[in-house]
């Protein structure tokens, strides 16, 4: 797949001054909503600069998606305000859609047209003049792999390649800024890799791109900032070294031969513990902080000394992964709602209709 195409400038759209939206990222103060009885997010600050790209990260029903729908104009806040490309979401909810592009968690593109004729009608329904929609789309099939199937019925598409057409269909106008809720779901490592790669490009020429993964290596990676969201509220906020330095210390995993001793091993280095250690029950693996100047060889031999035959040992450096454990829990919330968080939910929120189209 080439690798060295750039992206052309975004399009004037009719009304609009693209110095505006040059300068502007995504901003939100407050921003809140609520379900009933219960809030979905609440007092959720955010200050995106333009050509940057943010992690929102958490449990499924952290309340990420709400957030997404909220700045993406699908759903209106019940407390405070948000801007995006220096647009009021609430105020001016068509303007905001005019300057921006989401890839939702399920493939929005249609199954009885061609892949080609998908993306000429998405730059069409932005204003792309004909041509350039056409150059548009020729140029992201080539870039995501798809000219082999530019032609054939998307219904005929793999879900893997469903997606890639969905990321296209959200960067075909180049919009200054782009919503991505778990984009990489459904890819194969190489095409997961391609698509981090578009994405650096993308930002390279001043889109700003608001990110969701269940990919923590991703957030790692892409990621200039990341806000941690737990119970509709964020609970950790910084870049990725930021937040790997505040839980400190290097990690050992212990790899034990069934869940019976996860906990025994946990206990026998609490003395060389420098804090909570978190479970992986399926991989029979105890993560464990350690204190600074302990020795591998330490850990080992006080788990020989309380019986513990450790199948492996590995001493890393902490992970997103680990910041994830260590703020959230080891148990993903279900209690609270996120609109839209899982496969055909809906928002039950009325005031949808309130949302000028």
């Amino acid at each position: 797949m080439p690798s060295t195409s750039t992206s052309p400038s975004a399009p004037t759209l009719p009304g609009d001054d693209p110095r505006d939206s040059a300068a502007h990222g995504v901003t939100a103060h407050g921003l809140g909503k609520q379900f009933g009885d219960l809030w979905a997010l609440r007092d959720l600050d955010l200050a995106v600069p333009a050509g940057t790209i943010l992690g929102l990260l958490g449990h499924n029903g952290a309340g990420k998606t709400t957030a997404i729908r909220i700045l993406t104009t699908l759903s209106a806040p019940t407390e405070g305000s948000a801007t995006v490309a220096g647009i009021d979401v609430v105020h001016d909810p068509a303007a905001v859609r005019r300057r921006i592009g989401v890839a939702s968690q399920q493939a929005t593109v249609d199954g009885l047209l061609n892949a080609r004729k998908n993306l000429e009608m998405v730059g069409r329904l932005y204003h792309l003049p004909k041509a350039e929609a056409r150059r548009r789309a020729d140029a992201l099939l080539e870039r995501l792999d798809l000219v082999d199937a530019s032609d054939k019925l998307v219904k005929t598409f793999s879900g893997g390649m469903r997606r890639r057409l969905d990321l296209a269909a959200s960067i075909v106008a180049n919009p200054p800024v782009l919503f991505l809720d778990e984009p990489t779901t459904g890819l194969d490592p190489r095409s997961r890799s391609d698509l981090w790669e578009l994405l650096r490009d993308l930002v390279r020429d001043g889109t700003t791109i608001i990110l969701t993964t269940q990919y923590l290596e991703e957030a790692d990676r892409l990621a200039d900032d990341i806000v941690l969201l737990d119970h509709g509220r964020s609970i950790a906020h910084g870049t990725p070294d930021e937040l790997k330095a505040r839980i400190g210390e290097d990690r050992v995993d212990v790899k034990v031969s069934n869940v019976a001793e996860l906990e025994t091993a946990a206990s026998a280095v609490v003395p060389l513990s420098s804090g909570a250690p978190t479970f992986d029950r399926d991989l029979l693996t105890v993560t464990i902080p350690i204190k600074e100047g302990v020795r591998l060889m330490d850990v080992m031999r006080t788990l020989d000394a309380a019986g513990i035959d450790a199948i492996d040992l590995n001493r890393r450096q902490a992970t997103l992964d680990d910041v994830f454990l260590s703020l959230t829990g080891d148990a993903p919330a279900d209690d609270t709602p996120d609109a839209s968080s899982t496969p055909g939910s809906t928002d039950p929120d009325p005031s949808l209709e309130e949302v000028p189209a």
